[in-house]
């Protein structure tokens, strides 16, 4: 059960939307439920005789009995309550008793309170009410609504506890301020698939991702084509921000500013210049000239970020809260960075990932001294590195990447879960789930290269890495060697060798890096973790010059290069799945 509080200036406004049939004609039967005296209070909906300018006289009449000067500007308090999905459809009686209970915890209205504010309960849909209050008491003083949407929270659970609803997560006052209903209402007006505050707060993550100080964070957000206003001291010092989106304007032509604050708790300058207070990620300089690095080019930094991101799972996996939260909050800015640079393939579900992990980044657990250069160095690499292209190495090593970011994510939920934090942990579960969609999509090319590579290896070397993989994982080779992936670790095994490594010492330590229990593909993490250890290509890439070095030569080789070449050698035994060794 949702409670969603916010503030307005025009009762009759919002009751004729109320009342009316709706954006859509979604709205039926409206009608009240409950009120502060139902014999004071027409309906419009269920009384013919009764109208909309009554209904919004009752309510304001406290507020208009007072001197202009004392009535507030934003007189109007209203709060939907929404059940939640597969939740049972409550009665008028029920969805009444929610409503006197909610103005009573709120302090809209206490039990037995005749001095109370004037409220009613509308109810236009299966599922939700409105409730509508006016926001001064019949004895003209103002109510006692300090922490009225926590409190509104509270008696949900309780509401939910009571009648077997499904009980939802509680709040901490960490998370960043919704779009009003009103904001809603003028993004469909005006054709937006989302509401100024939502984009806004997107763009300004994105340009703080890897910034290495206030100067470059705001030449990111002119850079983004954002309206951007300073708040300049007369001293010259920089007060604040704000930002607002061209075109979005108000009824009187004025663009419609937010400030960092209000797009969310850590986006205030002061919490920003926490953030950049240690100076640059990384010892470099700001621009780059002449033809970038290894490191910067997307693949690059793409490997640079998956180690990064390998240690930050070990530091969420210790106690030291400080830097766990610290690691969360360099996480999200990674994300932030991997969303506004990946393919077009990948891009909506990793803007996706990236707007959910983001409440995930705040909490009330502090992190103010704990380091997480590590994460903001890899961010500002990616980010410098530009767009990565979706195949090649730049696609294998974004689906290597992608692939830590998930085991990452699931740290993150454990690591919330453990302290309480349920609306964090739900936000890291569905970051997961939009990071496994992009992962599955990133991985299907090279992955694919990697089994077709695997399937032409010969029946003995994969017999060889198959007994590998036995000794390896005892307890779950027999689930390894079934799944798809099989082919493509077989592969990666081999171009190990031929690199340098001992394939078993290398299968060993990957193993041992981390759990594999919490794995949707355990050679898929194996393929990318061996890769990055063993510093492979992200793609296949078999020689074709000679045999595989361990593999003992039956016979001398042919002279036909075909012969010469395991990985073109067809034996219709290459793909069995190998026998136990004998």
């Amino acid at each position: 059960m949702v409670p969603d509080i916010s503030t307005g200036s025009r009762t009759y406004g919002l009751l004729a939307y109320l009342y009316g049939p709706g954006r859509r004609d979604e709205h039926t039967d409206p009608h009240l439920v409950a009120a502060w005296m139902r014999e004071l209070a027409p309906d419009p909906g269920r009384d013919p005789n009764a109208t909309l300018k009554q209904l919004t006289d009752r309510l304001d009449l406290p507020v208009l009995a007072l001197p202009k000067n004392r009535r507030p500007a934003q007189h109007v308090w209203h709060c939907p309550v929404r059940t939640a999905p597969g939740d049972r459809h409550l009665t008028d009686a029920e969805w009444a008793e929610v409503a006197r209970r909610i103005v009573h915890a709120t302090g809209i209205a206490e039990e037995g309170d005749d001095k109370a504010c004037r409220w009613i309960a509308v109810r236009h849909a299966e599922d939700h009410i409105h409730i509508v209050a006016t926001l001064k008491r019949e004895d003209g003083r103002s109510p006692r609504r300090h922490q009225d949407g926590i409190r509104a929270q509270a008696e949900c659970r309780k509401i939910e506890k009571e009648w077997g609803l499904q009980i939802l997560n509680e709040g901490d006052r960490t998370a960043a301020q919704r779009p009003t209903s009103a904001e809603r209402a003028k993004a469909e007006r005006t054709g937006r698939t989302e509401p100024p505050r939502e984009t806004l707060r997107e763009h300004v993550r994105q340009a703080l991702a890897g910034a290495a100080d206030e100067d470059e964070f705001f030449r990111r957000l002119t850079e983004a084509g954002l309206r951007l206003e300073k708040r300049v001291a007369p001293s010259g010092d920089i007060l604040g921000y704000k930002v607002a989106l061209p075109g979005d304007r108000n009824r009187d032509g004025e663009p419609i500013w937010f400030p960092g604050s209000r797009l969310a708790p850590d986006l205030s300058l002061p919490r920003i210049r926490q953030r950049l207070a240690d100076g640059p990620p990384e010892d470099e300089p700001t621009t780059v000239t002449g033809p970038a690095p290894r490191a910067a080019r997307p693949a690059g930094a793409r490997r640079d970020a998956t180690h990064v991101a390998e240690q930050a799972v070990t530091v969420l996996a210790g106690d030291d809260d400080a830097a766990g939260a610290a690691q969360l909050v360099g996480v999200g800015e990674l994300l932030d960075a991997v969303a506004q640079t990946s393919p077009a393939s990948t891009r909506k579900e990793l803007a996706e990932a990236a707007r959910a992990f983001e409440r995930a980044t705040r909490s009330h657990t502090r992190a103010e001294h704990a380091d997480h250069r590590a994460l903001r160095s890899a961010a500002r690499g990616i980010v410098r590195a530009g767009n990565a292209l979706g195949k090649g190495e730049d696609g294998g090593a974004t689906a290597m990447l992608l692939s830590t970011m998930v085991l990452v994510t699931i740290a993150a939920i454990h690591w919330h879960s453990a302290r309480g934090h349920a609306q964090q942990a739900a936000a890291a579960r569905q970051a997961a789930q939009h990071l496994r969609a992009a992962y599955q999509t990133a991985s299907a090319t090279p992955m694919k290269a990697m089994r077709e590579q695997g399937r032409r290896l010969p029946a003995p070397v994969r017999d060889r890495y198959a007994h590998t993989v036995e000794a390896a994982l005892p307890g779950q080779a027999d689930h390894v060697l079934r799944e798809p992936g099989w082919d493509a670790l077989a592969a990666t095994l081999v171009q190990a060798e031929r690199a340098g490594h001992n394939p078993d010492a290398l299968l060993q330590q990957a193993i041992e890096w981390r759990e594999l229990e919490t794995a949707d593909n355990v050679t898929d993490v194996l393929v990318w973790r061996l890769r990055r250890m063993g510093k492979l290509p992200a793609t296949a890439d078999l020689p074709s010059t000679r045999a595989h070095t361990r593999t003992p030569p039956a016979q001398p080789r042919s002279p036909k290069p075909q012969a010469a070449e395991p990985t073109a050698h067809h034996d219709t035994n290459s793909t069995r799945r190998p026998g136990p060794r004998r």
